[in-house]
């Protein structure tokens, strides 16, 4: 079992309130990753429940028991830093023993549970070297073995994969994937990057400022995005977001369109403007409009084939069914 429950938790540094009052439910089983931008309370988040900062208010309950006044150790949780925080001198097998050899466990179950953590990270081959002779995405998965012999109720993930270039991370996020289906444990993961969280989670908690602006899949947050600030964070490019007539004309203070749901053309769209940047990616290019006669910069997302440049003139016709309305506070208007 691994369900966890925030009930009116909140948390002060001083006088600063860093996470107003706030309830949550993470399902046992599910992969939930709170993500935002830097700043935005999501690994001091991770640290309340993990028992590693105190409360100011409220409750933390796992599977139904009352954890607020526990230690981490007591908890059934298990972390997985930026750091790795491996010891250098100890060889994989023993880093990966070491909280088993603390919790006192005999020998034989110690063995059983790091051949078979090893054998689920590929890790078998790697047992008697030490860190310093692994490569970054090696080391990540022996911290992760190391979580995984405890057998928690939970995974506690805090941005495990950002000191790893791009091919590794892409590799890992399968790999942790591929863990969480296997193990079907509740695991919570907290990244500022949303394409980590969009490809990863089976439930997104979006945060700014401490405040969860909206929980929800993956999907619903791209179709849904209840205001402006999820609209922008989450999809990559971000949503595009227009104020002035062009809102106006739409009945809201804000429209928005996602760079994917505008058609260039060399004639006939709504808009015309000039190509300032185009990144070729190959199946994608990205198009930056300007001089639309619009005041914000339009992003495009057209297929790799696509082949303007800079300085070319273009027009663009928004998909009418896909615009996303909001209200001079910013909220979706349904």
């Amino acid at each position: 079992m691994g369900q966890i429950t925030l009930q009116k938790v909140s948390k002060k540094f001083g006088n600063a309130e860093v996470i107003p009052p706030l309830d949550l439910t993470i399902e046992d089983g599910e992969f939930t990753v709170f993500v935002g931008p830097s700043g935005c309370g999501k690994s001091t988040l991770l640290r309340l429940i993990a028992g590693l900062e105190d409360i100011t208010s409220g409750s933390i309950l796992i599977d139904g028991t009352d954890a607020t006044d526990q230690p981490p150790a007591k908890r059934g949780l298990a972390m997985v830093f930026q750091s790795y925080a491996l010891y250098p001198h100890m060889t994989v097998r023993k880093n990966i023993a070491f909280p088993m050899r603390m919790a006192g466990i005999d020998q034989a179950e110690q063995d059983r549970r790091i051949e078979q953590a090893a054998a689920a990270l590929n890790l078998t081959d790697y047992l008697d070297r030490r860190p310093g002779q692994l490569s970054g995405g090696q080391r990540q998965r022996v911290a992760i073995g190391r979580a995984i012999v405890r057998e928690p109720s939970a995974f506690l993930f805090d941005e495990p994969l950002s000191n790893l270039d791009a091919a590794l991370r892409v590799g890992m996020r399968l790999e942790i994937g591929e863990l969480h289906k296997r193990l079907r444990t509740t695991m919570i993961y907290v990244t500022h990057d949303q394409v980590e969280a969009m490809t990863m989670a089976d439930k997104i908690v979006v945060l700014r400022a401490g405040v969860i602006e909206q929980v929800g899949t993956p999907l619903e947050l791209y179709r849904t995005p209840r205001n402006t600030f999820v609209a922008g964070f989450i999809g990559s490019p971000k949503m595009n977001l227009l104020e002035g007539e062009e809102a106006s004309r739409h009945d809201a203070h804000t429209v928005g369109i996602r760079p994917e749901h505008i058609d260039v053309a060399e004639e006939g769209g709504l808009w015309s403007g000039r190509v300032g940047v185009a990144e070729h990616l190959g199946s994608d290019t990205f198009f930056h409009v300007h001089e639309t006669g619009l005041a914000e910069t339009i992003t495009v997302r057209a297929p790799g084939e696509v082949n303007f440049r800079h300085g070319d003139r273009i027009t663009l016709s928004p998909r009418l069914e896909q615009l996303h309305r909001f209200d001079r506070d910013g909220a979706r208007i349904a």
